[in-house]
């Protein structure tokens, strides 16, 4: 067997075992999630050439109290300080359908660490198997921090199930991994401007 032929034989077994391993972890966070509605194993288009960055300006008339931007196309969030000093990107989840995504102008009214959640109304009445509450923790759908939006149920928040970053996966949310949430969470207050395109 030539060198050439051994080298493609253990990257093609590498490849075999790593997909074998990523399918095994997946199928075992699903059980857990209370969030999703659709199954988000299948072969999923992402949209990674529009997440780039952007300027605050087309956007916002001022950065006072700071501003975040959720382009739900791109499926990504800006955030810029009030003073510009900071500016971040983090690729997000989005919600699962048209339906489901309300846009326009908003603003955090309350940031939790550790938040618990309760499914909406219209939540139970689409999934009546769904528990009623459930308390902070790794089976929660809000991850670890949570910024709550002036839109009723709509939040900025984490999640502990990472497949669902780069997807519609939400039932109106935006999310964010567990360590982005918990920086633009350190980063935000009160007051802070959103805007969801």
């Amino acid at each position: 067997m030539s060198q050439d032929s051994k080298r493609t034989f253990s990257r093609r077994a590498f490849l075999a075992t790593s997909a074998a391993f990523v399918g095994s972890s997946a199928a075992a966070q699903t059980a857990n999630s209370t969030e999703v509605e659709a199954d988000i194993n299948g072969a999923v288009q992402r949209n990674i050439a529009s997440f780039r960055s952007l300027d605050w300006q087309p956007y916002f008339s001022t950065l006072a109290g700071g501003a975040i931007l959720v382009d739900v196309q791109s499926r990504a969030l800006h955030y810029w300080s009030e003073d510009q000093s900071v500016y971040k990107l983090y690729p997000t989840s989005v919600p699962l359908t048209e339906d489901l995504t309300r846009k326009g102008r908003t603003e955090v009214i309350r940031k939790v660490e550790g938040p618990s959640w309760r499914p909406t109304p219209a939540m139970r009445e689409r999934n009546p198997e769904w528990p009623e509450f459930i308390g902070p923790g790794p089976d929660n759908p809000l991850g670890t921090h949570a910024l709550y939006l002036s839109w009723q149920y709509y939040r900025i928040h984490g999640t502990h199930d990472t497949r669902k970053i780069g997807r519609r996966s939400s039932n109106g949310c935006i999310g964010l991994y567990n360590e982005h949430i918990a920086e633009l969470f350190g980063m935000t207050g009160v007051g802070t401007q959103v805007l969801l395109i």
